[in-house]
């Protein structure tokens, strides 16, 4: 089925072809590299976080290409993406790719030598005249995949970000950040810590903080309820502010939920108001901070805990200004709750032709 053979019937989409998957690859790369861009223009985080928040999406898109890699031409299977409330890949084809590379070895000692295989290409296309067996063009892409990915590059289940100083906001010394990868949303969240550290140096205590992240703080939940149990896990650490971003949906043509935005897309596509290619990202982001502290325990145990406010939650849309004028006019109370207007980002032009 060729790309403008899509089926989109308004909440669901069916993908059953290495150019729709080619397609999809292409705009999620693309759609992704803008949001980096107006995240930054946009002041939606500061210098200090917005470096660490491409860092995190780049991960994100060398393990989506290392999948592209991975696929392009395997007949007997496809990726899974997750099509509700989602649109990235299902947190299966993460796992596959960790599991691949650490057999990459015993793979690669499999695969037909990279300069036999180059000779039987010449011989087949000039020679032969013919075109290069798509099993073979699947051999030349898995020699790719597994000499070229590293597996340090993909985006696990739970990434860790170092512990460093606090450049902006005096009210707390340090900052760490970490990301995960949602099993029940199969989305990606972003996230944010700054406290101070009774001690020295918080890095001595560094075991102690990437564990309890790791433990508590790995999955979406009530930021409440992650603020006050990491408070209470981690004795010498003052958190001050706690920052949690979930990055999407995507909403485009490969989706199938009753989100507003995503069914209004798929509606304008359908009714042709808008291209193939629309699409729009949703972003956001919760906070808590502390207000005061206050101790609790008895004489020799006691800790020093935090006394936390409401949770602020702001909402983002980005999406080209087609895709705006639509949403104004489709689902004009889902904009009405959002931080500022939506934010215009680039259209992702494709030839759905070839």
């Amino acid at each position: 089925m060729a790309l403008n053979q899509i089926v989109t019937p308004l909440d669901s989409a069916t993908l059953d072809s290495k150019e729709q998957y080619e397609f999809y690859h292409n705009m999620i790369d693309f759609a992704f590299k803008q949001l980096i861009v107006a995240v930054q223009r946009q002041a939606i985080c500061n210098k200090q976080e917005v470096l660490l928040f491409k860092q995190y999406c780049d991960l994100l898109l060398y393990s989506i290409d290392a999948m592209r890699i991975k696929y392009k031409y395997d007949e007997e299977d496809n990726m899974k993406v997750d099509l509700t409330d989602s649109g990235f890949p299902n947190y299966l084809e993460f796992r596959y790719l960790f599991n691949d590379l650490e057999l990459r070895g015993e793979y690669l000692d499999k695969l037909t030598p990279i300069d036999d295989l180059k000779a039987e290409f010449l011989h087949t296309l000039m020679h032969k005249k013919q075109a290069v067996k798509q099993s073979k063009l699947f051999q030349a892409a898995s020699i790719v995949y597994y000499s070229s990915v590293k597996k340090q590059f993909i985006f696990n289940r739970f990434v860790q970000g170092k512990i460093i100083k606090n450049e902006g906001d005096a009210q707390a010394n340090y900052v760490t950040s970490w990301s995960f990868y949602d099993v029940s949303h199969n989305r990606p969240f972003i996230c944010f810590m700054y406290f101070n550290y009774d001690g020295n140096d918080a890095n001595d205590y560094k075991t102690e903080i990437y564990e309890v992240l790791k433990t508590v703080a790995d999955r979406d939940m009530s930021l409440d309820m992650m603020s006050h149990t990491i408070d209470r896990k981690l004795p010498k650490v003052l958190p001050k502010l706690i920052k949690r971003i979930d990055l999407g949906p995507i909403h485009n043509v490969f989706a199938k939920d009753e989100n507003q935005i995503t069914h209004a897309i798929l509606q304008g596509i359908g009714k042709k108001e808008i291209a193939l290619e629309a699409y729009a990202i949703s972003l956001k982001i919760d906070e808590v901070q502390s207000e005061n502290e206050f101790k609790e325990g008895g004489f020799f145990s006691k800790q020093t805990l935090q006394k936390w406010g409401d949770v602020y939650k702001k909402r983002y849309v980005f999406a080209p200004h087609r895709i705006i004028q639509l949403l104004h006019n489709k689902t004009p109370e889902v904009l009405h709750k959002l931080e500022k207007a939506p934010i215009e980002v680039a259209e992702f032009k494709i030839d759905i032709k070839k």
